[in-house]
């Protein structure tokens, strides 16, 4: 990604931080604010999207370029089904399409399928990739609930975080809005800028990988809702999107008593960055 850095001047302190942008990038207001809704603009390397947010003599602003398109339902591609069961499907989600609700996953897989009664079983961020599993109709959908509900769905992660994680297999169990959270870390490989980790989660709170990886202090590279008070290697700022990748699901059939298992390979924007940041 091409991005642009300036230092403020007297003469722009006290501009907002959308209309700094505005003028430093000679575009208009909304595509100001389109940069900062994708929550890729750093201040003296802290990510900031307050549109409001005042600037200061001597700060160091970063932004992308150009304001990159967001992915609509009409330019997604044919989604990658990883299996195909008469009750359940697996398909392996890009970054950047939402798992449910207009212009998703969701609604793409029902045209493709031809499956009007298919509904997401559970959610994945718009911008973590990898296995997402959909039920076909209302009774595998009922029986999905009452699997997940039971704890019976393993989920494994891959994440690239900020920073090098010294342990070489952690637990973390800390409670997510008083509810109790698990997560199980195991490096596979890290150096002084970034660590490749892989997760398994017992449970499944929202945003729980996100919110424990930024509580032990390694951050996902690329999130944007939680880690804005840390400062970030200058090399790691504009990383895309959040580097998560939801790497395999498991479940028994609860009607068939089969397992059913899908995988997802690392994407290669993942690959990408594994590459540049010299880890496997």
């Amino acid at each position: 990604m091409q991005t642009r850095q300036w230092r403020v001047n007297d003469d722009q302190a006290g501009l907002t931080l959308q209309d700094f942008l505005s003028h430093a990038l000679g575009v208009s207001r909304n595509r100001a604010k389109s940069l900062l809704d994708l929550r890729q603009v750093f201040i003296n390397g802290r990510r900031v999207w307050m549109a409001r947010h005042t600037v200061q003599r001597g700060d160091t602003i970063e932004s992308p370029a150009v304001a990159p398109a967001t992915p609509t339902i009409e330019t997604a591609p044919q989604l990658r089904v990883l299996i195909n069961d008469p009750d359940f499907v697996v398909i392996d989600k890009p970054a950047g399409l939402a798992a449910n609700g207009p212009d998703s996953a969701e609604t793409l897989l029902r045209v493709q399928l031809a499956a009007p009664d298919l509904c997401a079983a559970h959610r994945i961020d718009r911008d973590t990739s990898g296995c997402l599993l959909c039920a076909r109709h209302a009774k595998a959908f009922d029986d999905l609930v009452e699997v997940f509900r039971a704890g019976r769905v393993l989920k494994l992660y891959h994440a690239l975080v900020v920073g090098r994680i010294r342990e070489k297999d952690r637990t973390i169990e800390r409670p997510i809005e008083n509810t109790p959270a698990v997560t199980h870390l195991h490096v596979l490989d890290a150096n002084d800028t970034a660590s490749h980790v892989r997760l398994k989660i017992d449970t499944g709170r929202t945003h729980q990988i996100r919110i424990h990886l930024l509580g032990i202090g390694h951050p996902i590279l690329g999130e944007r809702n939680y880690g804005q008070r840390h400062v970030l290697p200058p090399e790691v700022r504009h990383v895309e999107r959040q580097l998560l990748h939801a790497a395999a699901i498991q479940f028994v059939s609860p009607r068939t008593r089969k397992t059913i298992r899908g995988e997802s390979p690392l994407p290669a924007d993942f690959t990408a960055w594994l590459k540049r940041l010299r880890l496997k």
